[in-house]
């Protein structure tokens, strides 16, 4: 009798100490009832686990989410298995999200229960001084802006919370679909983002670097800005057919020798106009600035995970005075960016769907298209997690 106690004890405690995530896909009633969620945390660095904690109070400003398609992102990879921003503990991850809204606060006016939105990677804090400056970004601090699976609990959690939901959440418009629309929560708007940084103009010749997910965005962007010739640095055969998909008019695979030699190579030493770095390491600028003509303008939006300093070659950079200039930045979020970014989704501009290559069904899918992120074969771009509610049509 003992020892069958013993085990009943011993049982509980391990399901305590063990999340189950196949058990949550709880309704929202369900959820409050329990007043616990389930998340898939950083446990510390190299390692991950499935944790459950508190629901976060939401205020009177404020919005709790829950996940209807969420995506790893190689920032993630960069986090739990570099460590690039610190050691966490039990910070839960991820923020590439559409979701659902289960509880707004009192002075939340644009936004019920119910509400299928497109939650941003970057929730900054309006009213900061950063804000008012005009970068919101960097509310509260360089990268402060960037608050889920940084200092605050991401995405793959069952409840999310939003703060000031009127300025950070926007809706989902019917068209999209959940899993496309979480790719305009980090992939379109940083991608996006590059282009911007690069200062790019009609007619230019823009060289992207890396045509992962975020990079092949920066095609879509320097085409819709107006480039004449796209070169896009890669070598996947899957990217590459995207990268063509979305206007890049050049491949140059880096396996074939220094990408700077072959982008002043094809432009007969003149070099391009503008760069994107979507790619690569603390050493590509190196590269970047070799292929850069003088006035140009470097956009970086790589998340650089390793490295003390970058390489800038000193007498390419005109020793200091060959006006090339280098911009690094942290996208944007906010609700009237990714209303734009849906638009041009609705109307046909862009179509984010050539970057899913893997799609899973179910909360508990998480954790495996983290991993697969994380091994990334040869033919993936970019996993996409699809959660089902059974009163996710019927929930106000």
């Amino acid at each position: 009798m003992v020892s069958k106690i013993f085990f009943l004890a011993l049982l509980a405690y391990v399901f305590t100490m063990n999340a189950d995530p196949t058990k949550y896909a709880r309704t929202a009633k369900e959820l409050f009832q329990k007043n616990k969620m389930t998340g898939l945390a950083m446990l510390g660095i190299g390692k991950i686990g499935w944790i459950e904690k508190p629901i976060p109070e939401c205020g009177p400003l404020d919005a709790l989410v829950r996940p209807l398609a969420v995506s790893p992102c190689t920032s993630d990879i960069h986090t739990v298995w570099s460590g690039a921003i610190g050691d966490r503990h039990d910070m839960i991850l991820g923020h590439e999200c559409v979701g659902q809204i289960i509880k707004v606060g009192s002075l939340v006016k644009n936004f019920k229960v119910g509400d299928k939105v497109v939650v941003p990677a970057i929730t900054p804090d309006w009213g900061a001084e950063e804000s008012q400056r005009g970068y919101p970004q960097h509310s509260g601090g360089m990268l402060g802006g960037w608050k889920f699976s940084n200092f605050k609990d991401g995405v793959f959690s069952e409840a999310i919370h939003i703060n000031e939901a009127d300025a950070n959440l926007a809706l989902l418009p019917k068209e999209i679909d959940p899993e496309v629309g979480a790719m305009l929560s980090d992939m379109v708007t940083t991608g996006f983002h590059g282009s911007e940084l690069a200062d790019i103009k009609i007619g230019d010749t823009v060289c992207v670097i890396g045509i992962g997910p975020v990079g092949l965005m920066s095609v879509a962007g320097a085409s819709l800005l107006g480039a004449s010739r796209i070169f896009a640095v890669g070598s996947r055969p899957n990217c590459v057919e995207a990268a063509k998909k979305y206007g890049a008019t050049d491949i140059i695979n880096y396996k074939e020798g220094p990408i700077e030699e072959q982008i002043l190579e094809k432009t007969g030493g003149k070099g391009v106009d503008r760069v994107v770095i979507a790619g690569g390491d603390v050493h590509t600028f190196k590269q970047a600035v070799k292929m850069l003509k003088p006035g140009g303008a470097i956009g970086n939006v790589n998340y650089l995970g390793e490295g003390e300093y970058i390489d800038i070659p000193r007498t390419e950079w005109g020793v200091g005075m060959g006006h090339k200039h280098i911009h690094g930045g942290l996208t944007p979020g906010g609700r009237i960016r990714m209303e734009k970014l849906a638009n041009l989704v609705v109307y046909g501009k862009l179509d984010p769907s050539h970057l899913l290559t893997h799609r899973f069904k179910g909360f508990e899918k998480v954790e495996d298209a983290l991993l697969l992120m994380k091994d990334k074969p040869k033919d993936l771009i970019k996993p996409v997690v699809r959660i089902h509610y059974d009163d996710e049509d019927s929930l106000n």
